[in-house]
Parts: structure tokens; sequence; C-alpha cells
């Protein structure tokens, strides 16, 4: 931890000390979707190849696709490997250049908070909750039936196969605000040479 991290507010040390926990809990869950996607895309050769596949690993690869996915994003913003349109920045002074970077961060920010508020009604914990967690009198009363779905071959609830959305949101979040605070020189801009990404190879 640099000196000026030392030195930051209390708040500031938590968001990033918070925002790095989350970051090394997404890389190791990303190394294990990464294998177990390999080792179903395996399984499914080896089961076709010998005429007797087996149906459910087609739909288990595609949650584990989806969850890679929402992981590797998380990861991305925090490493700042988003894309960016540096069409206009590139013409402004430093300064200016500065502030609408900023304002790019804030930006994802607000989405990332958006997108937990979306997360919060759709599931809508507290609604499921009064009903005592009976999942077909609350999609009675509220017609929302997340909660009585399965999917199709593994049956598994589709709430739990769904719950990559408010925690991909709750990292994204997180990450885009330690970003924001780096941007704002509340701390130095940190390099994570864990993953194999320099300086230079960041987008934004």
């Amino acid at each position: 931890m640099d000196p000026q991290t030392h030195t930051a507010p209390l708040f500031v040390r938590a968001v990033l000390k918070a925002s790095d926990g989350v970051l090394c809990a997404e890389r190791w869950v990303l190394q294990l979707l990464m294998a177990l996607l390999l080792g179903l895309v395996l399984l499914n050769v080896v089961t076709r190849y010998t005429g007797h596949p087996i149906y459910w690993v087609d739909e288990a690869s595609v949650f584990a696709v989806v969850w890679l996915t929402f992981v590797g994003a998380s990861i991305m913003t925090r490493l700042r490997l988003d894309f960016a349109v540096s069409l206009l920045t590139d013409k402004l002074g430093i300064r200016s250049a500065q502030l609408f970077k900023r304002l790019a961060t804030l930006g994802v920010l607000l989405f990332g908070i958006a997108m937990l508020y979306m997360c919060w009604i759709w599931l809508d914990p507290v609604g499921i909750a009064r009903y005592g967690f009976d999942a077909k009198a609350y999609a009675a009363d509220s017609f929302n039936f997340l909660y009585t779905l399965k999917s199709q071959t593994l049956e598994w609830p589709i709430w739990v196969l769904q719950l990559i959305m408010p925690l991909f949101s709750l990292g994204f979040t997180l990450h885009a605000l330690a970003n924001l605070m780096e941007d704002l020189d509340l701390v130095e801009r940190r390099d994570f040479p864990e993953f194999g990404v320099s300086s230079p190879d960041a987008v934004n």
C-alpha cells in the first residue's frame, strides 16, 4: 500500500480495501469458472463422440459462460480495460480531459447504482419474505415468477443462477467507486501486476 493510501480518509481506505478483496475473490472465481467451462466442453465432446451425450452439459456450459462473462466484466472495470471513446478527449487540454474522465467514471458509478436498484426491485427480497418465502403465493399476487422458475434440464432454481446479476452489480459499483477515488486524486492510481496488465494496456 502506497504512503498516499495511508493518509487517505478512512472511507476511501475502506472502499479500496473492499474493492481489493472483491477483486481477489473474482480472480479465483474466474479461474474456477474457466476450468469448469473447459471441463464441461471436453465432457460434452467425449460423450457425444461415444454416442452417449449428456443433455444437461449444454445448459451448464451456457450458465458457466454467463457467470464467466459478468465476473470478467467486473474485473475489467477495476483494471480499466473497459472500452472508451477518446475522440473528444484527445483534442482537449490536460485539465479538460481529466474532467471528462472523472465524469465518465462517475457515469459508470451511477450506472452501477442503478443496476443495484433494479436488482433490488427485481429480486424483491422484502416482498417474498412477507409471504414466508412461499414462491407460489408471492408470484400469484406480484406476478413475479422468478422464484417459481427452474432451468430446463438441470432443474435448478432460476433465481439462484441469476444471482450473478446483483453480485456483478455490487462488484461493478464498488470497483467504479474505487476508480473514481483514484481519478479524483484522493489516492494514487494502482496497478495490478498479478493480472498481467500494465498501465499502457489499460483503456480508460
